[in-house]
Formats: C-alpha cells, structure tokens, sequence
C-alpha cells in the first residue's frame, strides 16, 4: 500500500451499527473535557472512543460504503470499543506507518486494524493481538490468459499491493510485481490489462468475484497456503488495551459472534476459520 506520505489524514467515524463518515484534516488534540481512561484502566488517546488506524480501501476487511466505514475488522474492533465503554473512530493513514508503528507512538491512534500479517519483523515495533484470521495468497488471472497456476506466472507482468506479504511473496519466488497502491488500484490494473495476473489475500479477492463482471472475467488459478495470520497491534507495552483486544476476538469465538461476523463479511466458516474452505461466490 504505497500511499504518499503528507496527504491529509481522513478520520472515519465507524460504530457497527451507525458507522458515519466524517472527513477533518489531522487529528485533534483536544480530548472533549472527558476522561482518557476507559473500563479497565485503559488509557485512550482520545477521550470517549477508540481511535482505529486503518488504510482504506481493503474489502472485506475495512472499506467505505455509501459514506459508511465497515468490514469485518471494523465489526471486531467495535466489539473491543464496546468493552471499553466508548464508541470507535477510524483513521485513514499511509500503510508504511503500520510497520513502524508510528502513529500508535504518536499517540494519534490507540490500535491498528488493517488486514496485517503477523511477521517477527512487525513484531519488532508493535505488539500483536492473538491472531483473528487465517490467510492465504490467491493468484486471480484475466480468464483468457492462458496462465493455470503461480508457476505459470514466470515472465508475465503480474501485480501485487505495495507494502503486503503479497507482493514479498511473489519477489521471494523470483518475480518483480507492479506495486499498486490500494486494493482497488490492483483490480483495476487486472482490468485494464496493466498486468495478466495478480497476488493478494484470498478474502480480498472472494469479495472481488461476488461481482458477475469480475466473476466473468477473472478466475482464481491457484492457492497458496503461506500459514499467514492477521493480528491488530498496539503501541509496544500497552499491556491493558492489548488484553482487552485479546479478550474482545477470544469472547466472540466462544459465543458466536466471530462466527457470525465471520460469514457476514467473508463467507463460509468452519472451525479453522480458515479462507481456504471458502470457495469464491459469483452471486
């Protein structure tokens, strides 16, 4: 996710059942005359809600939709904000920042949601929630491109979203993939004939097929299974809010709710809650 730096940071207003859009250049400092400290002795960057970083589009993770902010992200951290007693505001930032953690150490945000790996590189800089999904890396092709598999990729223009362990993954196998900047960007790149073919998260791309059009021209040729798993991360020794995220993903599994939300935003669940046993939808 290659976004250029100094853009004017979007704050997106997101609550599962009233996720309002609200566009403000930067972040205020002022904390409403309220208290930082939410349920559990939880200190917040603002008073009386729970900033999110995120960076848009990433379906079915996060995403704008008529004017509202919403995925299955969103739905998951609105469960922790629910917890804490406030309601949850979302950023759009640069994803670069996500690595290095930087607007948690800044005190802009109190926790990042944006569909990230866990790796022990990001480790370095961030701490992890227990993971909340299973991923895989799809390979979607134009369907009159004669490609069968990610070894049919070799000497094709192949595209991948900057700043993901896609497009790590296709240059760890050899290729030099065309970074685009969002999701969105990456489908249109497939569209337009800028590349034959494409990696990225599988979920990104079943959301991408429930469209008849791209369910026409696209298909999914291969699977890969890179054991990858996504995590939401706190500024490094933020103990209580990290607990309370923990608490939030392992209460939703053992009631449902993940569940739940899992087949709202993504699809079929099995008890991995694993993106391999969803096949993707063209309804």
């Amino acid at each position: 996710m290659n976004t250029v730096l100094g853009r004017r940071a979007r704050v997106l207003a997101a609550t599962t059942a009233t996720a309002g859009l609200l566009l403000v250049a930067g972040c205020s400092s002022d904390d409403g005359g309220g208290s930082k400290t939410a349920a559990g002795g939880v200190r917040l960057a603002k008073a009386g809600q729970l900033t999110t970083c995120t960076h848009l589009p990433y379906p079915p993770f996060q995403s704008e939709v008529d004017g509202k902010v919403q995925g299955f992200d969103v739905s998951l951290v609105d469960l922790v904000a629910k917890n804490l007693g406030v309601k949850q505001e979302i950023r759009d930032t640069p994803f670069e920042n996500f690595k290095t953690g930087a607007f948690l150490n800044s005190g802009d945000c109190d926790l990042a949601a944006a569909g990230m790996t866990i790796t022990a590189e990001r480790k370095k800089n961030v701490d992890f929630s227990v993971p909340y999904f299973d991923a895989t890396q799809a390979v979607l092709v134009d369907s009159k491109s004669g490609i069968t598999s990610f070894a049919g990729l070799k000497g094709e223009k192949v595209g991948a979203q900057a700043q993901t362990t896609g497009e790590d993954y296709a240059r760890e196998k050899g290729l030099d993939p065309v970074s685009f900047e969002s999701s969105d960007a990456v489908l249109n790149g497939l569209r337009t004939g800028q590349v034959k073919a494409v990696v990225i998260d599988y979920p990104v791309v079943q959301g991408w097929l429930k469209n008849k059009a791209n369910a026409a021209a696209f298909k999914v040729v291969d699977n890969l299974d890179t054991g990858e798993q996504y995590g939401f991360t706190v500024r490094k020794g933020n103990t209580k809010l990290l607990a309370a995220v923990d608490k939030a993903i392992t209460d939703a599994k053992a009631d449902g709710t993940y569940k739940k939300l899992y087949e709202q935003w993504i699809g079929p669940y099995d008890d991995g809650a694993s993106t391999a046993s969803a096949a993707p939808s063209a309804s």
